[in-house]
């Protein structure tokens, strides 16, 4: 089989980086007499600009809907997989070639909560109008593949694709993440500490409002009114400015740490030496976080909402996401009760073993030689 991989562009969106990378090296080594080839759009943006500064604005939208779903129309190839629904409208320029695509939906956030988009673009109507254009491009699909059976539900609901078409498959988990001894992050631990009989909460992520980062900060300011030796890590993006506001409101300054955006290997450190990752999302459409947790040793703190309760399995604490009191409970359950925790850490670590990208990959796979097969 001759397949062509139609990525995001590299840099731009590393969660659809790891995604295509993990795929496509698991793809090659079970099925290593196809031909895959790879395709992305140029990069727009010079440095860190990728504004509308000096056209570079216009430079995007001609190379996303212009430029790059020329190129992908010109290969020779079985079938296209286009691993990002918001890259889906180069399925428009496909649909009349005969050849099965297969396109990844890995959320439909935007509609859940459209004001993420409101928030972050220059032109909020116009790129979400554009973005509704991308995502719609997935009805001239063969396949949709999701990486939950919650976004297979949003799919169907709020696009009306056909069940049938829908297939879940679940992202894997890096190798990469893994458990390492107490002494290897003893000094991460001294560094972002007061002492060492502090508890150490994680979040990793973004901070809009969908990650409930302002119940995770109620919860720590619950604690501390306790007189709980409580901290907060928090990776990824900063807080938002409503969230520094509540920081500073109620005195949280010295017990909550900004870790910044740590690469892989800090970000593995990071897990091993927190005490609890605490992830109550409102929506995911995956949850990746929890698992990379799991993976790490780290106990697991989330929400009974999305898809989180089916990547959790039974290997977490699910709490409703706005109860506060719940969370705080399950906190300090995980830390008086070290033979839960340790039952808990084994669940977890047995769990990763369900979410593997060769896993991924044998699944894909399968969609492709059914879809190519069969021709619908």
């Amino acid at each position: 089989m001759h397949l062509t991989i139609v990525r995001r562009e590299r840099g731009n969106a590393i969660s659809m980086d790891v995604y295509a990378d993990n795929l496509v090296s698991e793809l090659r080594q079970i099925r290593p007499e196809w031909t895959i080839a790879e395709i992305a759009p140029d990069p727009w943006w010079d440095g860190e600009d990728n504004s509308w500064h000096s056209g570079t604005g216009l430079r995007k939208y001609y190379e996303r809907f212009w430029r790059h779903p020329r190129k992908v129309k010109q290969q020779a190839t079985d079938l296209f997989h286009i691993i990002d629904h918001s890259n889906a409208h180069v399925a428009y320029w496909l649909a009349n070639l005969g050849k099965p695509i297969v396109v990844t939906c890995h959320d439909l956030v935007q509609y859940v909560y459209p004001e993420l988009l409101r928030e972050q673009a220059r032109f909020p109507a116009f790129s979400t109008a554009m973005l509704d254009y991308s995502v719609r491009g997935m009805l001239k699909a063969n396949r949709v593949v999701t990486v939950s059976s919650n976004t297979a539900s949003d799919v169907e609901r709020i696009l009306g694709i056909e069940h049938q078409k829908i297939v879940v498959v679940p992202n894997g988990t890096e190798k990469h993440f893994h458990s390492l001894p107490n002494q290897s992050v003893e000094h991460l631990r001294q560094k972002y500490t007061d002492s060492p009989d502090e508890i150490c909460l994680l979040n990793v992520g973004s901070s809009h409002h969908r990650k409930n980062l302002l119940s995770v900060l109620k919860v720590v300011h619950t604690l501390v009114q306790q007189g709980i030796p409580i901290r907060l890590w928090k990776a990824g993006d900063d807080f938002t400015a409503d969230q520094k506001t509540f920081i500073q409101n109620h005195q949280l300054e010295q017990k909550v740490t900004y870790l910044g955006k740590p690469n892989q290997d800090l970000l593995l450190q990071i897990y091993n030496a927190a005490d609890i990752l605490l992830a109550p999302s409102l929506y995911e459409g995956f949850g990746l976080t929890v698992l990379e947790a799991m993976a790490c040793g780290t106990p697991v703190i989330t929400s009974d909402v999305s898809s989180l309760p089916e990547v959790a399995g039974d290997a977490a604490i699910l709490v409703d996401p706005i109860d506060m009191k719940a969370m705080s409970e399950a906190v300090l359950q995980l830390c008086h009760n070290a033979d839960f925790r340790s039952r808990l850490i084994e669940k977890g670590l047995l769990r990763v073993h369900s979410f593997t990208w060769r896993k991924t990959a044998e699944r894909v796979a399968e969609v492709y030689e059914k879809v190519a097969l069969g021709g619908c």
